[in-house]
């Protein structure tokens, strides 16, 4: 199956300000998503980007890139000028892989192409994985999704989802996550920011105004469930690393390379 990888990556990141140019073990952070990327299956790698700094590094180690308007408000937004302006056909299947995303494996990048061919029902395919520790549950920066029993997904957000009405204290305020061990024998997910669709869908997806949902929690892929498409997401075969998000990742992201 013949699919194509976009890394959307923009300079002006409100924690991390030109995040994609950090340094990770010798390299910037973008070289090492684009060389998980080219891991894959993929035919063609594209790193789609509004800056010329970002820009020029990419070319430095090989990459194709496509420059982009600074006016996007989200990676798919960017992923349509793309296929706009390499004249995707509407069939191509596109695997939009952050630019924050220096340790996602090849296999994931294919698992969510193939997902997509094998789900006809599905506009979008991603990714998610189970969650094991308690303060991931709780944390906002940690997105969460709920499925039903074919793995579509039902909503995401960035509370614990479904909530436990019977364990959960009833104060946000109030919460001990440590001492909860909900993690320990329920089946809760995290998303992974991982997404594949074809693109004629994304040049619907554009199309649509940004939707209360996704305005409220922040996240685009809810503009998709809101207009009625149906996302499938599937259980992640290996784990997907550390996206970074934050110093703290950023730091954590440079330990695992060392310890390489």
């Amino acid at each position: 199956m013949k699919f194509s990888v976009v890394i959307p990556a923009r300079f002006a990141s409100s924690r991390l300000p030109g995040k994609p140019l950090l340094d990770i073990a010798g390299k910037p952070l973008i070289q090492h998503v684009y060389e998980c990327a080219t891991k894959s299956n993929a035919e063609r790698v594209v790193i789609a980007t509004d800056d010329a700094r970002i820009e020029a590094v990419a070319k430095s180690f090989g990459a194709q890139v496509c420059l982009t308007s600074t006016y996007h408000r989200s990676g798919t937004e960017r992923i349509a000028e793309v296929i706009q302006t390499l004249r995707f056909n509407r069939d191509d299947i596109v695997v939009n892989l952050q630019g924050d995303e220096p340790m996602m494996p090849g296999e994931l990048i294919t698992q969510v192409a193939n997902q997509l061919q094998e789900h006809s029902q599905a506009s979008m395919s991603t990714l998610c994985a189970r969650i094991h520790d308690d303060a991931e549950l709780f944390n906002p920066n940690v997105v969460k999704v709920v499925r039903d029993n074919q793995g579509y997904a039902l909503y995401f957000s960035r509370s614990p989802i479904p909530w436990d009405r019977n364990r959960f204290p009833p104060q946000m305020s109030q919460f001990a996550f440590h001492n909860l061990a909900v993690c320990e024998h329920s089946d809760y997910f995290k998303h992974i920011g991982l997404y594949a669709y074809t693109a004629g869908f994304v040049l619907q997806y554009i199309n649509y105004p940004q939707s209360s949902l996704e305005q409220l929690e922040s996240l685009e892929q809810l503009r998709g469930l809101q207009n009625g498409h149906k996302i499938y997401a599937g259980e992640a075969r290996q784990d997907g690393g550390i996206g970074v998000d934050t110093e703290e990742d950023l730091e954590k992201v440079r330990q695992n390379f060392t310890s390489r």
